[in-house]
């Protein structure tokens, strides 16, 4: 379990820790605005195409060898980056970094296949909310560390805890039990990368290349027909990158769009919050904060993540996975509306950060328990490695949309205006509703206490203190048949 969270949160450093430095970033690089935030984007879009891939691979070759090879990338990936001399080879690290985004399916295979059942939800818990609390804590860290050893000092570090986390992983992680035969679509990875890649470019480059464009036209539509590319060999493969039988399963859609929406709004918030922290308020927003104050105005975001993450699993007992993720998407709007209109006083962006690590600390537990109950142990790898790619296509596409509509609103200086956070915002705030709809669609479970009272048994494995073999809501493997004609 130690040797599952340390990579865990070596991979969730990674996601935000050098976003409150990009300015100074972009000064080492000698570069400009638009090429730096291909930082973030790059590293993004990378872990989209390769979280699924890797739980595929981890499922059918075991994950714990698989989890070594990812730690591997990481560390060659965050090597790379930190003797980077252009934009262009810190780029190409942070696209070999990206591998490192199938740690966390990985990490809930290995937790499934290792831990007995009674305590397979709270394991899975631990995990999720030291994912979703290491991102906040790089956002912390890169200040200090920074100033104490250097802009560099924030990949060296990372490489350093990936790689200790790589040897015993290799030395004390034992081979998984359950193994998945089938092979991998190389052919749907190619068109999954293509179709984001024109998603994502018109996104992050509207505001320069103009929305009306034949660049923007023409890269939406070549997005489209990839995408439908896509969606047709999917169906037709005996060994989907995402099943999309599994989609028929209500837990495995509704977490899924929860899971969207939620990328979309955190990476936004990890991505632009730092730079408009430290905005100077002469300009009428911002504080003129330095890299560690920021990081500290969000340290009550990266604390109610993992106290909202370890507190999800007893939450989920009392009331249903379902109410939970409804409280959380409640929160998660709220908190995206404050940041969109009340960001005038300090206060008002430490409570907007409480509500929103609690929110996403909570979702995030809840979401991995009901998917881990949802699929056959052999399903595990891919079945969170889709959650965990759909999240971080949402941060992917949060990301290039706040880019697109802060750079569309420059005021003097060449310095974002105002109103670029704030239709920025309010564009996630209108996402985040799609969370609050699926999370009523989320399947109904009786909670623990209602079963006892009943004087029964919990019928789920996450609402019972006792060992209960997981039922699965699966669908059983195709033929064939089936295979050659999805109709």
């Amino acid at each position: 379990m130690a040797v599952v969270l340390s990579a865990v949160f070596a991979f969730a450093l990674l996601q935000s820790l050098i976003n409150p430095v990009l300015p100074q970033l972009q000064t080492a690089l000698h570069t400009t605005p638009e090429l730096v935030t291909w930082v973030i984007t790059a590293f993004l879009l990378s872990a989209s195409v390769f979280t699924p891939v890797l739980g595929r691979l981890g499922d059918r070759y075991g994950k714990d060898r698989i989890l070594v090879v990812t730690l591997a990338f990481l560390a060659l990936g965050t090597l790379i980056s930190a003797v980077a001399t252009n934009i262009a080879v810190m780029i190409t690290g942070r696209v070999v970094q990206g591998v490192g985004g199938s740690v966390l399916p990985l990490a809930f295979g290995i937790i499934r296949d290792e831990m007995p059942h009674k305590k397979i939800p709270g394991a899975i818990g631990l995990a999720s909310a030291l994912a979703a609390a290491g991102g906040g804590v790089g956002l912390v860290l890169a200040g200090p560390l920074s100033n104490a050893l250097g802009i560099r000092a924030l990949f060296w570090v990372p490489m350093i805890l990936t790689v200790c986390a790589a040897v015993a992983a290799r030395l004390i992680v034992p081979p998984s039990p359950a193994r998945d035969e089938t092979s991998t679509s190389w052919r749907s990875s190619v068109l999954m990368a293509g179709w984001l890649l024109a998603l994502l470019m018109p996104l992050a480059q509207a505001s320069h290349w103009g929305w009306a464009s034949s660049k923007v036209i023409g890269s939406l539509t070549a997005a489209v027909a990839l995408g439908a590319a896509w969606l047709v060999t999917e169906s037709r493969s005996a060994s989907p990158l995402v099943d999309m039988r599994l989609m028929r399963i209500p837990a495995m859609w509704t977490t899924n769009v929860i899971s969207l929406v939620f990328g979309t709004g955190i990476f936004a918030v990890f991505g632009f919050m730092p730079a408009f922290l430290q905005s100077p308020a002469q300009g009428g927003y911002g504080f003129g904060a330095s890299a560690t104050e920021a990081g500290l105005f969000l340290l009550p975001m990266t604390v109610t993540m993992f106290l909202a993450g370890l507190l999800s699993v007893r939450l989920t007992l009392r009331v249903g996975a379902r109410a939970v993720l409804v409280a959380a998407a409640v929160l998660n709007t709220a908190a995206l509306t404050m940041l969109a209109f009340l960001h005038d006083h300090p206060w008002q962006v430490l409570i907007s950060m409480g509500l929103l690590g609690t929110a996403f600390g909570a979702g995030m537990a809840t979401m991995s328990n009901v998917i881990v109950a949802a699929v056959r142990p052999d399903q595990t790898g891919v079945a969170n490695g889709v959650n965990a790619n759909v999240r971080t296509i949402g941060g992917s596409l949060g990301s290039a949309l706040m880019g697109g509509i802060i750079g569309a609103h420059l005021g003097s200086g060449h310095l974002p205006a105002e109103d670029g956070y704030t239709y920025g915002f309010a564009a996630l705030v209108i996402i985040a509703l799609g969370a609050l709809l699926a999370a009523l669609f989320v399947p109904r479970q009786q909670s623990s206490t209602q079963v006892r009272r009943a004087g029964g048994t919990s019928p789920h494995p996450m609402e019972s203190d006792e060992p209960v073999p997981v039922q699965p809501q699966t669908l059983p493997a195709r033929s064939q048949d089936e295979a050659r004609c999805p109709h």
